[in-house]
This record gives C-alpha cells, sequence and structure tokens, in this order.
C-alpha cells in the first residue's frame, strides 16, 4: 500500500543512530545491520506531513520522499528510521519509473497508479532495486521494508508460483543486508518458516482482523521484531492478544498519517 507524501522539512541534527561494530563476514566499514528486539513502540507514517515528534523508537516512513535531513534528526533524538519501499509493484509517480519494462508491468493491485512486477525476471529487477537500497542506505536509514512481497497469493497477471516469491523475497533480503540496512518481512505469513533466517523483523497488517497473529510466533521466538498495525478493529478488540504475543501493535487509518493509537 503507498500514498503519496509530503516531504518533513527538518534541520539536521548532529550524531546518528548508535553505532554497530562490523560483522566478521562484513566487508570493511559495512556495519552490522540494527536487529530490532520484540516489544519495540513504532510510528508508521507513510502520508501527510511527517509528525517527527512522536515518543517511540522506531519511525517506518517512504524512502523516496523523506532526505538524508529528516533521517538525521530522527537519528538525533535516538530514533532507528526504516525505510519503506515498494519492492511488488511499479507505481507510476516514482522517480525511476520509466526505468521498469512495460512486460514486467502486470495487473493492478487496487492502488492507484500500481501494477504488479513479474517477480520472475530477477536479473532484471535485481539493478533497480539495488539502486532504491542504496538511496535507502545513502541517506543513512538503518533498515528497509519492502512492500508486497507476496505477489504470489494475488491475480497479478503472471504465472507466479510460491518458489518464485521465495527466490525474490530471498533477493531482496540479500540486497539490503548487502548494504548493512536490517530487512523486515511484509505480511506473508505462509512463507515465514522458510524465510524467518533470511529477515531481521516482519511488518504485518491486520493479522488480529483473519485471526492470523500467532502465525507471526517464530519471529518473536526468534527475538525478532513484529511490527503491527491494525485498521478496523479497535484497540480493546486486539491488544490483549497481540501484546502477549510480544507484538508491537497500533492501530491506524488507512491512509496511514500520522495518528496512531498505540497498544
Amino acid at each position: 500500500m503507498l500514498c503519496a507524501l509530503v516531504s518533513l522539512t527538518a534541520t539536521a541534527c548532529s550524531g546518528g543512530g548508535p553505532a554497530d561494530e562490523p560483522s566478521a563476514g562484513a566487508p570493511a566499514g559495512t556495519p552490522e545491520p540494527w536487529r530490532p528486539e520484540p516489544g519495540l513502540d513504532w510510528q508508521w507514517q507513510l502520508n501527510g506531513t511527517l509528525d517527527p515528534d512522536v515518543d517511540v523508537p522506531v519511525y517506518d516512513i517512504d524512502g523516496f520522499d523523506h532526505g538524508a535531513d529528516v533521517v538525521e534528526a530522527l537519528h538525533g533524538r535516538g530514533v532507528r528510521v526504516i525505510c519503506y519501499i515498494n519492492v511488488g509493484a511499479w507505481e507510476d509517480w516514482r522517480p525511476d519509473a520509466a526505468d521498469f519494462p512495460e512486460e514486467l508491468r502486470g495487473r493492478g493491485n487496487g492502488w492507484e497508479g500500481e501494477r504488479w512486477l513479474d517477480i520472475r525476471e530477477r536479473d532484471v529487477l535485481r539493478p533497480l532495486l539495488a539502486e532504491r537500497f542504496d538511496m535507502c542506505a545513502e541517506k543513512g536509514f538503518d533498515a528497509v521494508e519492502p512492500d508486497l512481497v507476496d505477489g504470489y497469493l494475488n491475480d497479478t497477471g503472471f504465472p507466479l508460483t510460491a518458489d518464485d516469491q521465495l527466490a525474490y523475497n530471498r533477493m531482496v533480503a540479500e540486497l539490503a543486508r548487502e548494504r548493512g540496512l536490517s530487512v523486515g518481512l511484509k505480511n506473508d505469513l505462509d512463507q515465514i518458516p522458510e524465510l524467518l533466517d533470511d529477515f531481521d523483523f516482519a511488518v504485518n497488517e491486520e493479522c488480529a482482523a483473519f485471526g492470523e497473529c500467532a502465525r507471526l510466533r517464530p519471529f518473536i521466538e526468534a527475538g525478532k521484531a513484529v511490527f503491527h498495525v491494525e485498521y478496523e478493529l479497535a484497540a480493546e478488540e486486539f491488544c490483549a492478544e497481540t501484546t502477549a504475543l510480544g507484538l508491537s501493535s497500533l492501530v491506524k487509518r488507512w491512509d496511514l498519517d500520522a495518528w496512531r493509537e498505540a497498544c
């Protein structure tokens, strides 16, 4: 899901997120990716003028629509910042939209200006996603939230299989980690057992509404955060369950503006 975003004009603050030591197998100068633990409160805003003052340790914001100054300002008060990037659908308003070949653009996904991508064409999509993830890294983001990584469950216009999705999602995770970014698995509950080791956290929409939150337990048991949102349920209808599971749960409006209600 994607909404056009109005960037925050912010004064850059000194300092960044907490420094991490490089891992033994990482190239020189590559930081160890941030590993968010269960229970972290968060703010998810993809629309409207960014509210930079929510008192939480994690923000998830659009990677294209915010500059390094915004990320640095959030880092300046100790906030980790996740870069939202759509990897499963073409979006006609993005500055790199013309780089995606027409033949890779499938059916619309229900959101204006978006069409599913043919994720079987990994050799074509890999350098395009690499440029997007480079952008996230260069702006100083700590992590990536790659959206729409369950196209094989949808009517995309392409005969996508579960194996196609696994291969694509692993490629996405690899691209993020090569850049020192942690990476979240967005929805795609069916493939959690196969992808748990490839992803550092999860982002989920409406698991409570569909009675599926327990399926996210492997992330929690592995010490990995699950950032969760409901749109149609009131907090009192699900917070007891999801808090007990260890999820970081919010109620949000569908347009993902600044408003939030946390469990």
